[in-house]
């Protein structure tokens, strides 16, 4: 790699540390010499990377001393902690507004810091509208003119599998319903293992869109304190299953929506034994899996699952598509029942749709995309981190996600996000309040927000405004 790559990568590496809070404010940064060692790189690469972090505002130079990360940056701020609630099953109400803000966010022209997307740029565009034009025409005949088997593409369900498990096992296939994205997944497993009125236990703050779910199939949710950085509770949700009959559970437990945290591997283990002694459902929705910014993938739920009782969803929305709508889900014992469901909802989704991602998966592209993918949501939320602490209040609370594209803010208590959300709209600057993501009215000083695009200076002017507005709230 040339010298002048090498410097802004090392800088970009260094900024990544930063941001996670690896090297807090004030710290010092290794030295010229260290750092040279250990990147095997020139003394003179090393010095140039901390003369560019030096111009972005993130380091400074101390006579003799060396480079040190700038207290003003974090102020040390905190990561926002576990809010306790009290496990009450509710009905929810929050469709109408949600469906307000959501609608926002899909204006042309708004600076999108609410919806949970990757910006098109990072998706492989080109290469599935190149996959679409080598459909022969033929297949594509019989593509447009057939309904797909109501379990969905064999084809799409055996690469599935492939890149899940290394082999195109024929009883995971089996098991492999394609649908119209991770939300139907959702929806049909719902149906499948509850009915109206049953109670629904759910991460607090939750997904907004899975309360919207609960809420048109007349449930009630059952929401459990949540860690934003380490996930749900297990013993408020032990407690809470000893004390109330919840007939399934719909959680996020990698990445997780709306605060980006992850459960640690042994207490996803944990979670699984415990609901599975008592025949308790668990809906994963493992959207953000693919996105992880370290080394390995995180260990899904449904790999410590032996009775069976969990049932995996996803999608390619956040990875390659959200306008082919193809999602998939792995409904372990109640397979043949979601089966039945989807077939009863909409027969089966759409074959074209399906084709192409099977054609572009089985090319390896996918992987390749995905590498790249996760590196530049990795720098993307880095950099954004870095503006939300740079232009918001200082006592700000960030989470610090290791994959995905979301973090989740805790204000001030007297800063109410919704009235922010007021002003900031007429400024063309959308972002998601925290209220939505709650039965409950909670959450009202906190905010979701998506980095899942770049940082261009239209979106730094941006934040630093949504900064002043939430300042003039504070005081």
């Amino acid at each position: 790699m040339p010298a002048q790559f090498q410097y802004v990568s090392l800088a970009n590496e260094i900024q990544d540390k930063i941001a996670s809070g690896q090297y807090r404010a004030g710290d010092r940064l290794p030295s010229l010499r260290k750092l040279h060692a250990r990147a095997r790189l020139s003394i003179s690469t090393v010095y140039q990377a901390y003369i560019e972090l030096e111009k972005r505002g993130l380091v400074e130079s101390r006579n003799k001393s060396g480079f040190f990360v700038k207290a003003r940056l974090h102020g040390e701020q905190a990561a926002p902690k576990l809010k306790l609630v009290e496990p009450v099953p509710k009905p929810v109400n929050v469709d109408a507004l949600a469906k307000v803000i959501v609608e926002k966010i899909s204006e042309p022209g708004i600076i999108n810091l609410g919806g949970a997307m990757p910006d098109p740029s990072l998706l492989p565009i080109k290469q599935l509208t190149r996959e679409l034009k080598s459909v022969s025409g033929e297949d594509m005949a019989r593509l447009l003119s057939l309904y797909e088997h109501p379990a969905g593409s064999p084809e799409l369900r055996r690469e599935i599998v492939r890149r899940t498990t290394g082999t195109a096992k024929r009883g995971m296939v089996d098991e492999v319903i394609i649908t119209q994205g991770c939300l139907e997944a959702v929806f049909l497993c719902l149906r499948a293992v509850a009915k109206p009125g049953d109670v629904i236990a759910v991460e607090s703050p939750t997904f907004h869109g899975l309360l919207q779910l609960i809420e048109d199939l007349g449930m009630k949710a059952l929401e459990i304190p949540t860690d934003p950085q380490t996930g749900i509770s297990l013993p408020h949700l032990k407690d809470a299953i000893d004390r109330i009959s919840v007939e399934a559970c719909v959680f996020v437990p990698t990445f997780q929506n709306p605060t980006g945290g992850s459960m640690p591997s042994e207490a996803k283990e944990e979670l699984v034994e415990l609901l599975g002694e008592r025949d308790i459902p668990i809906i994963e929705d493992d959207i953000y899996g693919d996105l992880y910014f370290g080394e390995t993938r995180p260990a899904t739920l449904k790999s410590f699952d032996r009775r069976g009782m969990v049932l995996f969803c996803s999608s390619f929305s956040k990875t390659l598509s959200s306008g082919l709508r193809v999602g998939w889900t792995l409904p372990g014992k109640f397979t043949e029942r979601v089966i039945r469901m989807k077939c009863n909802t909409n027969i089966s989704s759409a074959s074209l749709p399906q084709h192409v991602i099977a054609q572009y998966l089985k090319n390896g592209a996918y992987e390749r995309h995905l590498r790249r993918l996760r590196n530049l949501l990795k720098n993307n939320v880095a950099n954004m981190s870095l503006a939300l602490r740079e232009h918001f209040p200082a006592d700000a609370k960030l989470t610090m996600p290791q994959g995905g594209m979301l973090v989740w803010v805790e204000l001030d208590e007297r800063v109410d996000s919704f009235e922010v959300y007021k002003v900031a709209e007429k400024e063309g600057i959308c972002f998601l309040p925290g209220l939505i993501c709650s039965t409950s009215n909670r959450y009202r000083n906190c905010i979701r927000i998506n980095c899942g695009g770049t940082l261009t200076p239209k979106v730094d002017q941006g934040i630093a405004l949504l900064g002043q507005i939430i300042k003039d709230f504070q005081h």
